[in-house]
């Protein structure tokens, strides 16, 4: 069996070996073996790594990236929750790029002031959280007034 150290693992994943020592921690990655206080892994860790890049980079947390390996440590992919996180990405590249040519638009905008540009206006109120309708506090009515009691 061909191991790797960690600082092996970690120069060719480009994963630090901090980060190594944490996935093994919470189980994400095993060493196989120790060459002094060293761990050892085998050479599946390097495909392991690279699902685990994958999954951030898509957007998943450790946790779900955990359960896509099996108790084995091999993939085992969720094909629906690959689905629903694909169309997430559709929604959310849709939506950045709805920003970015707003944004591009505004950069460019002959308007003397962005102010006086109805995109830039409608853009600020895209970006502002929605007003939600306070609720009166007890003991007044919606005037303010005190409630008889």
């Amino acid at each position: 069996m061909n191991l790797l150290d960690i600082g092996v693992l970690a120069e060719r994943s480009g994963v630090p070996a901090s980060t190594l020592r944490y996935y093994e921690e919470i189980g994400l990655i095993e060493s196989v073996a120790r060459h002094g206080l060293r761990r050892q892994f085998d050479r599946r860790a390097l495909t392991q790594l690279a699902l685990i890049a994958l999954g951030k980079t898509a957007g998943f947390s450790l946790d779900e990236i955990k359960g896509m390996f099996g108790k084995d440590g091999s993939p085992d992919l969720p094909r629906t929750a690959l689905h629903q996180r694909a169309d997430r990405l559709d929604l959310q590249i849709r939506e950045l790029t709805t920003l970015r040519n707003a944004l591009r638009h505004v950069a460019d905008c002959p308007a003397t002031s962005h102010m006086e540009c109805p995109k830039f206006r409608k853009l600020l109120r895209l970006a502002s959280p929605p007003q939600r309708p306070r609720a009166p506090r007890p003991g007044r009515s919606k005037r303010g007034d005190a409630d008889p009691a």
